[in-house]
């Protein structure tokens, strides 16, 4: 149980099970957001080569540049693990956070729009970003980065919206 601690959002205990509320799609960040923290563990991993063919009193340089590097990539990839994004029955909500957990939660019912943005990288790796308008003015969900699959969770989301009936029927 130790390590899921740190590593599992626990999504379901935000849900109103007593409402009647389910997840329609947990959506986690597409592997693109972990090659910041790759990058950097490589990086770290060629530091400490280095540190083999540096003379012994500068050798702990790169040594501690290396461990802070390692520990960075450590926190970039736990940040992106645990951020989640969850779309319901009733609502869309976004857990993120490390240490301490920060929850956004938006009704469906105000939902103005949903504007998908896929960058030409995104459109290659196969990700894109959400931006949520709302009719708030200050919203605690707005932009939701690399999304898997953007076009099939938006659609998810205007099925969602369609069934619980917040808009009306489209005439074609």
């Amino acid at each position: 149980m130790g390590i899921a601690l740190w590593t599992d959002p626990r999504i379901a205990k935000h849900l109103l099970r007593d409402e009647g509320e389910v997840i329609v799609d947990e959506v986690r960040h597409h592997w693109a957001a972990y090659v910041r923290a790759v990058l950097e563990a490589v990086a770290s991993v060629a530091l400490l080569a280095v540190s083999g063919v540096t003379p012994v009193d500068l050798a702990w340089v790169p040594i501690l540049v290396a461990f802070g590097l390692i520990g960075h990539s450590a926190w970039l990839a736990l940040a992106s693990h645990r951020d989640r994004f969850v779309i319901t029955n009733m609502r869309v909500f976004r857990v993120h956070g490390v240490l301490s957990q920060n929850l956004a939660t938006m009704p469906l019912s105000r939902i103005l729009d949903i504007t998908v943005r896929r960058p030409v990288l995104g459109r290659l790796l196969g990700y894109g970003h959400f931006c949520f308008e709302s009719a708030a003015q200050e919203q605690g969900i707005r932009d939701v980065q690399y999304v898997g699959r953007p076009y099939q969770r938006d659609l998810a989301i205007q099925r969602v919206v369609q069934r619980a009936g917040l808009r009306g029927r489209q005439v074609n």
